[in-house]
């Protein structure tokens, strides 16, 4: 009972500030970018939180099950990638735009940022509705069942969509502070009670050693090819995080937008660290628990994401416990509030704006990315019968964004011979390749190699998917850029220091 209070109680205490954070919303840049007035901390506790999503909550924590420490090559992407965009938060928010299509736009032109738009709508849309879906998992875990995955997924897709209607970004960096908190907190405290749950430090680890030595081994058994495949998704989506440079035109300064990034470097790392460990003595503790393995032995990948919420509701004290579900709804609703946001965006500036709505006043495009956040919210529900789990679903996104838009983003603020044509055609060889890879893996799903030519490369596991994106991505960006005119001066300036 104590653990349905307390996130019932959390819950509501969010609520409670985005309707309170509402009636300051009385513009379209309050709504989309909080009045660029954002101050250094609150920035820095939305970036975590833009980042630890149900991706690291169930993905991260499926992923350290089955292979264990060798997981950090996933995290460390991500860490690699923040690094990257600390070099480019100052240039981004000196030039102020509201979403990395404008970006695109001012460096590629308008088909550049057409295309963007396109694979963020597609992406973002996946990656928020698997929010929906990891928070399905967590009210199931939560009632023991008797509300179903699939109806608690329907209940956190409508908290998630009236949460990002109420107060948009306003909402998402006010409600931000407090999650960050919860969830930082509820790491440190649960880590120390999972290992005393099963004996203690040497218990832990002689498990794992009986069951699964590679599980503490960094490499875990696997070549240097699934460690590239596994470090690109996250390391391309972290420099190609649309919300992340949606959030640096919040920031009241160059100065400020800098500084979160260092901040957001150590949360995220620790934070997934800690979640890491977490999952890691999970593994110890369940290690002969038949519901995280099949009949052959295998693993139950559905069933590993939970390992986190598992140990919560099953091993800790039950107000340790209530403290890391309250998490758990931290995780899910922040991350899921920010992919609807920038969505949503995206599709009334680069769509209804631009087309249909030129002349729309400021409180008209509030409107406007109110109804579009409704809309997208429905179709990524829908879109999540296609998925299995929520690491597949966050590869193949991730992977989306990454090669369609990393390549571009870094050569616009690094190379100054990176042309309009090279532009447009990497982004659409990205999304290309990711795209047909996706529709082979359905295709040739449980086909044998003796199935033709084709079935002997699909399906192509998730891990390694972003390995030929970004080769085709990167190989089109430098061959169409160097058989086309340079761009004039003025075109790249802003963007590459001389």
């Amino acid at each position: 009972m104590i653990y349905t209070v307390v996130v019932v109680a959390y819950v509501c205490l969010l609520i409670g500030i985005s309707l309170y954070k509402s009636r300051s919303v009385k513009t379209s840049d309050d709504f989309m970018i909080a009045g660029r007035n954002v101050p250094v901390h609150f920035l820095v506790a939305t970036l975590v939180c833009t980042w630890i999503g149900s991706g690291s909550l169930f993905g991260t924590a499926g992923l350290t099950f089955r292979t264990g420490v060798s997981e950090l090559w996933f995290s460390a992407g991500a860490w690699i990638g923040i690094i990257v965009i600390y070099f480019l938060a100052a240039k981004v928010r000196k030039i102020a735009q509201y979403t990395l299509t404008d970006l695109l736009d001012k460096r590629y032109g308008r088909a550049a940022r057409m295309l963007g738009t396109v694979t963020i709508i597609v992406a973002y849309m996946v990656i928020a509705g698997y929010q929906f879906k990891g928070g399905g998992r967590f009210v199931s875990i939560l009632t023991e069942g008797a509300v179903s995955p699939e109806t608690g997924m329907l209940i956190a897709a409508c908290l998630i969509v009236g949460f990002t209607v109420l107060a948009g970004m306003v909402s998402v960096i006010s409600i931000d502070i407090f999650n960050g908190l919860v969830m930082l907190i509820a790491m440190i405290i649960t880590l120390p009670f999972a290992i005393s749950s099963h004996g203690g430090v040497d218990a832990v680890i002689s498990t794992i050693q009986s069951h699964s030595p590679d599980h503490l081994s960094i490499t875990g058994g696997h070549d240097a090819l699934w460690m590239m495949g596994i470090i690109l998704p996250t390391f391309l989506l972290l420099v190609s995080e649309s919300s992340v440079y949606q959030k640096f035109a919040s920031a009241k300064d160059e100065h400020s937008a800098k500084k979160a990034v260092i901040g957001m470097f150590t949360g995220v790392v620790v934070i997934e660290l800690l979640m890491m460990t977490i999952a890691l003595v999970g593994f110890a503790i369940y290690a002969d628990d038949p519901r995280f393995f099949h009949m052959d032995g295998s693993i139950n990948r559905a069933m590993a994401e939970e390992i986190i919420l598992r140990i919560g509701y099953e091993q800790l004290p039950a107000i340790v416990g209530a403290l890391l579900l309250a998490a758990g709804v931290a995780i899910i609703i922040s991350t899921g509030n920010t992919f609807l946001m920038v969505t949503s965006t995206n599709v009334t500036r680069d769509f209804f704006q631009l087309f249909f709505f030129k002349q729309a006043s400021s409180k008209q495009l509030v409107l406007i990315q109110r109804a579009s956040t409704v809309g997208i919210g429905v179709l990524a529900y829908i879109m999540m019968s296609q998925f299995e789990t929520i690491l597949e679903m966050a590869l193949i996104s991730y992977t989306m964004i990454g090669a369609s838009l990393a390549p571009v983003l870094i050569a616009a603020f690094f190379w100054k011979g990176v042309t309009r044509a090279g532009g447009v055609a990497s982004i659409a060889a990205g999304m290309s390749t990711v795209v047909f890879v996706t529709v082979m893996n359905k295709v040739y799903e449980g086909a044998t190699a003796s199935d033709g030519l084709l079935a002997s490369w699909f399906p192509l596991s998730t891990d390694y998917i972003a390995i030929p994106s970004v080769l085709v991505a990167v190989s089109t960006l430098v061959l169409v850029s160097l058989v086309t005119e340079p761009v004039p001066k003025e075109e790249w300036e802003l963007f590459v220091e001389s």
